[in-house]
């Protein structure tokens, strides 16, 4: 299993929210390639970024924040928020990023999303961020049509293989993350699942690895301390 560290950005700066809610945010540091670093000298090799402006505004506005981090580190990038169009995958792909994350698109524009995979394949994941059972878009602000299962059966029949699921309401409240939902999807689902929202203790890495998930994110409970890092990285081995 592979740990994603993840930096949520706001105005250059490394930040957490609150169960996604831009009003209870917490800035952790004011320079998130100082922030990617410490994540390579633990010994990750990869990272989760998400442009928490670009997910609201649906533009690239900390994109010289992310050519920072690719310039100071050799980890794996993989960015969401915002991504609507190809021209801002191509942006980014272009500025040295491994992998786009598509949210708010891949519900909304099904065109652009086969148009993404057809041009750029494994270098795109979907994003599926769960709240009350329905996947929430637009930085999390409005909920969409599609139950969580249900948008994931589709994005599995359009050739998906990366998805990056969050239950919203775990996400940044240190309580654990949503392991029944996750162990569900690893039953009906081959694409590639990563873990994201409320992993916040050694359980929950552990648990998540004996899953046999492909990926776990580690936000807050990093920045908290209540997860070491690199004990994290060894436990996922």
């Amino acid at each position: 299993m592979i740990i994603f560290p993840a930096i949520d950005i706001v105005g250059g700066k490394a930040v957490r929210l609150f169960k996604g809610d831009y009003a209870q945010m917490t800035v952790y540091n004011d320079d998130p390639s100082a922030v990617a670093l410490d994540f390579e000298i633990l010994g990750a090799t990869h990272i989760h970024l998400v442009d928490l402006e670009g997910a609201k505004n649906g533009d690239t506005p900390n994109i010289e924040t992310v050519k920072r981090i690719r310039e100071k580190t050799d980890l794996f990038i993989e960015i969401g928020g915002g991504i609507r169009n190809m021209e801002t995958v191509d942006r980014y792909l272009s500025a040295g990023v491994n992998r786009c994350i598509l949210g708010t698109a891949a519900v909304n524009d099904e065109a652009f999303l086969k148009a993404a995979i057809d041009k750029y394949g494994d270098k795109i994941a979907v994003g599926v961020d769960i709240k009350d059972g329905f996947v929430a878009i637009k930085g999390w602000l409005e909920k969409s049509q599609y139950t969580g299962l249900e948008f994931c059966e589709k994005m599995q029949t359009l050739g998906v293989k990366y998805i990056i699921c969050t239950d919203v309401s775990k996400d940044g409240a240190m309580k654990g993350t949503n392991l029944g939902l996750y162990r569900e999807m690893r039953q009906k689902f081959s694409m590639n699942i990563t873990a994201s929202g409320g992993v916040s203790s050694m359980d929950d890495v552990k648990a998540l690895r004996e899953m046999d998930v492909y990926g776990c994110i580690i936000g807050k409970a990093y920045y908290t301390g209540a997860i070491d890092l690199k004990e994290a990285l060894e436990a996922a081995k």
